[in-house]
């Protein structure tokens, strides 16, 4: 079996990640801050080398969207030195490298799902710096496989399900931008996509390297009514809810502009890896349920 090495330790997929390999029958080795710092290149490289992996996750990046306007140098130090570095340290030694990118890299705009060879046009730091991560890892290293996804969530870290659960234990009315339209996709389902695609390396290790592909939960919704699914699925249970009011993106300010379209065409990853996420309204429910009996259980 491959050894394999995960950046990053407490985020939403590398989380996700350690509770899904065994049910892949994977091991998975983790590392992070300060062993292994993607704003450090020689820590990225000491680690790569002595670790001996044959595959490296990138679970880890400047992920603050609106932060990243106001320091732009840390989330390119992140998002595109960082797995630059990385991609060298692997091609010295050999190892294939994942690493996850985001919706952010298209300008957001037209009315179906974008596919990996749309051309790019990202409209904010953030988008542009992770744009910069893919460009960097083809140029350096052949045997890679980036994923793009977009509006994570999970029964782990900060999402928008917690916070939206979190928020209506106090205000029963709120509003959410209701004209962006997007893929919600479960950190877990991500894992599960990730898992698959290793495990077929153990039989042809070269199956869809070199490759972009699109890793999204499948259909496709709004802010607004991704929020009452959310609390649908709460009320249900005895959770907590609340009204929803749709309001426009130019009524929300922000300092990173969002993509209006972030609906991402996850059809070359299913063809390629035999793995299609589950509908997203049937992971939110998985993951609400974890979440309510979470919050039951502190009680």
């Amino acid at each position: 079996m491959s050894s394999i090495l995960v950046l990053g330790r407490e985020g939403q997929l590398a989380r996700s990640l350690a509770e899904r390999a065994a049910a892949h029958g994977l091991a998975l080795a983790f590392t992070g801050r300060p062993e292994a710092d993607l704003a450090d290149p020689d820590s990225l490289r000491r680690v790569v080398r002595g670790s001996g992996a044959e595959i490296i996750v990138n679970a880890a990046a400047h992920t603050a969207v609106d932060q990243a306007e106001d320091e732009p140098e840390a989330a390119r130090a992140l998002n595109a030195e960082g797995p630059r570095a990385l991609a060298e340290a692997a091609r010295e030694t050999g190892a294939r490298l994942v690493h996850v990118s985001t919706d952010y890299v298209f300008d957001g705009s037209g009315d179906r799902p974008w596919r990996e060879d749309d051309p790019t046009g990202p409209r904010s730091v953030y988008g542009r710096t992770k744009l910069e991560g893919e460009e960097a890892i083809r140029a350096v290293l052949p045997a890679h496989a980036i994923l793009r996804t977009a509006w994570v969530y999970s029964p782990f870290g900060r999402n928008f399900v917690k916070t939206m659960l979190a928020v209506a234990e106090t205000r029963h009315t709120l509003t959410v931008v209701g004209d962006q339209v997007g893929n919600p996709t479960s950190a877990l389902d991500i894992a599960d996509g990730i898992l698959t695609m290793i495990g077929q390396w153990h039989q042809e290790p070269g199956r869809g390297l070199g490759k972009t592909y699109h890793l999204a939960g499948t259909g496709s919704t709004s802010w607004a009514d991704f929020a009452r699914a959310i609390f649908q699925s709460s009320r249900a249970r005895g959770g907590p809810w609340a009204e929803v009011t749709d309001i426009a993106t130019a009524d929300w300010p922000a300092k990173a502009p969002r993509p209006l379209n972030s609906r991402l065409d996850s059809g070359l990853f299913a063809e390629t890896f035999g793995y299609r996420a589950p509908p997203w309204r049937d992971s939110l429910e998985t993951v609400v349920d974890r979440l309510l009996g979470a919050t039951a259980g502190r009680d």
